[in-house]
């Protein structure tokens, strides 16, 4: 089988030829063992979008932003997610590659733009396991409480803290580097047992609040607007210009909660990193991502009918709503089953997020723009343990040394950014590409990617100005390490093309 090359250039916009990502079980370049079957993928996803979303995400946004319309925000967060899956169902199906929309991007529109989305993907799932390790340590120092284990004074300055050095937190991501490190095959087997244990604690949550619901706690939907509390998320879409002032509640906040619900739902665009390693890719990974994006909306539509409708909105402890809502209703005891939920939710969010990362540092070594090093792969377990490692301890060094729980919102935007190259992806492949066998095809092209990259974008318009300004920055930073290093040791370049033609006709 002949290997197409992209003839040599100096251009920034170089591609990468599709046979290059549609060869990789066949081809010449580093391959990943195949691990995944279809009912792992959709694990997979519930792994990763089944977390903090379910147990503090849409409390919170109900108490300060949305009221009983959170809801709705549930819903058009998760339309808008939907769209998107389908977009990246048809990419995944046609070029399956562990570099997800990185390697979708090089392909369509050039090496300049992959960096910029492999930057953005960097961004949003290094910070989003130091974000999530977080949350785990403060959950777990909950849960010791909630179960009677007394934790001394002089361990208790070094667990469950928001900021600064934490035993928890570093603890849960060596534990989950460990587990990544040995095999993919591993990992899925603690992410199966992990998610049907979660699963059963939020089957729990829906039966016993549903025996306690009521309809009237669900109006007025939407909730007049007020004055936004200072600290609280508002709007910043043009939405916002149109009814004036930093509000909360009324459509404003619906929509300014649906941009950041969009949190609860990344995982799905995750399950494209296992492409490379799932048997049968293009069909298997396009049902896997829209069956796993599919079930989760439905449980966290579930979970927030039955939350909002225990318990008037304004009474919610923001902080631990679905607590706060059992015991106005005196149901204490469920708080033992909400600790273990979450405590497993966000531990199955975590390693997915791990298992994703090494998986796009991954291919974006292996295309030169990253050291070399970090694409080798373990002789025994056919991993790369160099970028698992890599990432493990850049996870640990961000979640001890920087704030990160207020930067979660990046995370969003990481994604949704890619989400807009997915779609317009597309659009642009069916034209420049329209004989690359696919798997799966977006329905009613282009007006399905086109409409998912206008929503899209609308979302991003609804995360506050301070997020803007700080990806703003880091994609400068990011053009900048490009220039300096990714474009010159791309294997693109002339000098890896010429070491690229030597080694095949050597073969």
């Amino acid at each position: 089988m002949s290997i197409d090359l992209q003839q040599p250039s100096s251009s920034v916009l170089r591609k990468q030829p599709p046979t290059d990502l549609t060869n990789l079980r066949t081809g010449f370049r580093h391959r990943l063992r195949q691990v995944y079957v279809r009912s792992d993928l959709v694990v997979l996803g519930l792994g990763v979008m089944i977390g903090g979303g379910i147990f503090n995400l849409a409390g919170r946004l109900a108490h300060n932003t949305a009221g009983p319309g959170v809801i709705l925000s549930f819903m058009i967060a998760g339309i808008i997610c939907l769209l998107a899956a389908l977009c990246y169902a048809e990419l995944a199906s046609t070029m399956p590659s562990s570099g997800s929309a990185y390697s979708f991007t090089y392909v369509i529109f050039g090496e300049l733009w992959a960096w910029i989305i492999g930057w953005a993907l960097i961004l949003e799932l290094q910070l989003a396991a130091a974000v999530v390790a977080r949350l785990w340590s403060m959950n777990m120092t909950r849960a010791l409480e909630d179960f009677g284990v007394v934790i001394p004074p002089s361990l208790g300055r070094f667990v469950g803290q928001g900021e600064g050095f934490d035993l928890f937190t570093l603890f849960i991501l060596l534990a989950l580097t460990a587990i990544v490190a040995q095999g993919a095959r591993l990992g899925v087997k603690a992410l199966w047992v992990l998610v049907i244990g979660k699963l059963v604690a939020i089957g729990a949550v829906i039966v016993v609040g549903a025996t306690r619901f009521d309809v009237d706690n669900l109006t007025p939907m939407p909730t007049p607007v007020q004055e936004a509390a200072a600290g609280v998320h508002t709007s910043v879409s043009p939405w916002s210009m149109i009814i004036g002032g930093e509000t909360v509640f009324g459509w404003g906040g619906i929509f300014a909660a649906a941009g950041v619900i969009a949190f609860a739902y990344i995982g799905f665009d995750l399950i494209a990193t296992a492409s490379e390693e799932a048997e049968d890719a293009p069909r298997n990974v396009p049902q896997g991502m829209i069956r796993s994006l599919v079930l989760v909306i439905l449980i966290y539509i579930a979970v927030a009918v039955v939350m909002v409708g225990m318990s008037p909105h304004e009474k919610l402890n923001k902080d631990t709503p679905l607590v706060s809502a059992f015991d106005s209703l005196n149901l204490g005891f469920m708080t033992k089953v909400i600790d273990i939920g979450a405590m497993l939710g966000l531990t199955t969010v975590i390693l997915v997020l791990l298992v994703s990362q090494t998986r796009v540092v991954f291919s974006m070594a292996r295309d030169g723009l990253l050291p070399r090093g970090l694409a080798e792969l373990s002789s025994h377990y056919r991993t790369p343990s160099m970028a698992t490692l890599a990432i493990g301890g850049t996870a640990i060094v961000i979640s001890q040394a920087v704030p990160v729980l207020p930067l979660e919102q990046l995370v969003v935007m990481g994604t949704l950014f890619a989400f807009l190259f997915v779609a317009a992806g597309v659009v642009v492949m069916r034209v420049r590409m329209p004989h690359l066998p696919r798997g799966f095809r977006v329905p009613l092209n282009p007006v399905l990617p086109i409409l998912s990259a206008l929503l899209t974008l609308w979302l991003m318009l609804n995360l506050d100005w301070k997020t803007w300004m700080i990806f703003g920055i880091w994609m400068v930073v990011g053009v900048a390490i490009y220039l300096v290093y990714g474009r010159r040791h791309s294997m693109l370049a002339p000098q890896s093309y010429s070491r690229r033609r030597g080694g095949r006709h050597a073969r």
